[in-house]
């Protein structure tokens, strides 16, 4: 099917032979992860499908775009504001990142000590691999860590790199000036695209990624039940393509698959056993195609019912207020719901501690697995704090670090199906 793109890839200045090389490795891996798994909601053939072209469909919706004048910006963070980009008529989409394919052209110019998520986001694009980055008329960056912080200077080199500088706590006065960075971020993007953001297109790109909200958020919802309509890393993907779908598409999506679990739960359908214990994975995100640790799991003896991450629940709760006003108005609307993003670059952040229990019991959970990408001392750090804010819960819980690599792969399982048997 790729074979279609190739004209399209080789405009795009990507390096072919080296594409190929990772082309050749995902449909095998996801067919491993994926389709090996049993009585998947029919809904998920959108998903599927998506991946099967993860590097055709998307790409050339996003070219012709272009072609209409259209703007893309490349984004690495829930932070980015997408409302903003929407109300100018931009596009915003995910850049690649999830693959230890990236991983090696990354260390050409990032120290080995950095997480595999920046240096394989830094490889994707100097190693001309990922059509995203090449497509993409201007990157946004935040100050979420200093590995990132540094990384933007070098992909900054030759594409127009905007940088949202993240406050590192959260008082009223960090509030405010979270809010002058959106509308700082909202002429550059006037600038870029040629089109006003007024208080209307604000308020109607706010409706739009809401709905998108909502719809992941039923999702999550038909995963509370008893009975497990749908496996967690099944909703991973629905997660990681979401960054880069367009919105409204994704919302349609994922409330067909809501329609679809709702209905299943009604039925008493479930793709696991009775009895399999409920696992929540907290931490640092998972980008596609990092499937890893979900697989083990889901193979383990276990599933996976929620995700405390970036590419999770963090990326969805909590909604803009659809009340309209001025621009001022909106944008410190805006800034009040990004600021409840409970992420480890702020101090003190034991609201994060908190979500993770309040998610613990909303969804019936028998045992949490905080995982960190290797290097990230944001998340390793506040393991610690995590730990002991549930093991006083007597929430049983499992420390985890990993990287990209299949390295750890045997020993992962066997920590996680000694856990998973702990829990009784």
């Amino acid at each position: 099917m790729m074979a279609n793109y190739r004209e399209m890839w080789e405009a795009l200045g990507m390096d072919l032979e080296n594409h190929d090389n990772l082309c050749a490795v995902l449909p095998d891996a996801f067919g491993d992860v994926y389709l090996s798994q049993e009585n998947r909601p029919e809904s998920m053939d959108f998903w599927d499908m998506v991946v099967a072209d993860i590097h055709g469909i998307r790409p050339a919706e996003l070219i012709e775009a272009q072609k209409d004048g259209k703007k893309v910006f490349g984004t690495f963070c829930v932070f980015v504001p997408d409302e903003v980009v929407i109300a100018a008529d931009g596009i915003v989409t995910g850049l690649c990142g999830g693959s230890q394919f990236w991983v090696p052209d990354g260390e050409k110019v990032l120290p080995k000590s950095t997480c595999p998520l920046i240096k394989a986001s830094v490889g994707a694009r100097l190693g001309k691999t990922c059509p995203f980055f090449r497509i993409a008329d201007m990157y946004v960056g935040e100050t979420t860590c200093d590995g990132k912080k540094k990384a933007w200077e070098i992909l900054g080199q030759d594409v127009p790199m905007h940088i949202m500088d993240i406050p590192q706590m959260k008082r009223e006065k960090d509030i405010a000036r979270w809010k002058e960075e959106i509308a700082d971020f909202a002429k550059v993007v006037e600038e870029t695209t040629g089109n006003e953001i007024t208080p209307e297109k604000l308020a109607d790109a706010i409706k739009i990624i809401n709905a998108k909200r909502r719809a992941m958020k039923r999702v999550y919802e038909a995963r509370k039940a008893d009975k497990l309509p749908i496996s967690g890393k099944d909703v991973l993907l629905m997660t990681q393509i979401a960054f880069f779908d367009d919105p409204q598409r994704c919302a349609q999506m994922c409330n067909r698959l809501a329609d679809e679990l709702e209905d299943r739960i009604e039925k008493g359908v479930s793709v696991f056993p009775e009895g399999t214990k409920r696992i929540l994975v907290s931490g640092t995100p998972m980008a596609i195609p990092n499937w890893k640790l979900h697989h083990i799991i889901e193979t383990s003896g276990a599933a996976v019912v929620c995700e405390e991450t970036c590419t999770g629940t963090r990326y969805f709760e909590n909604e803009v207020p659809e009340t309209g006003g001025s621009l001022d108005e909106q944008f410190a609307a805006i800034a009040d719901r990004y600021m409840k993003i409970n992420c480890a670059c702020f101090t003190p952040n034991t609201d994060r501690t908190k979500d993770i229990i309040r998610l613990a019991k909303e969804y019936k959970v028998d045992g949490v697995i905080d995982v960190n990408l290797k290097f990230c001392c944001l998340y390793d750090t506040e393991g610690y704090s995590v730990e002991q804010a549930l093991k006083e819960e007597g929430i049983p819980v499992l420390g985890i670090e990993t990287d990209y690599t299949d390295a750890d792969a045997e020993q992962l399982r066997t920590r996680i199906e000694a856990f998973v048997e702990m829990l009784g």
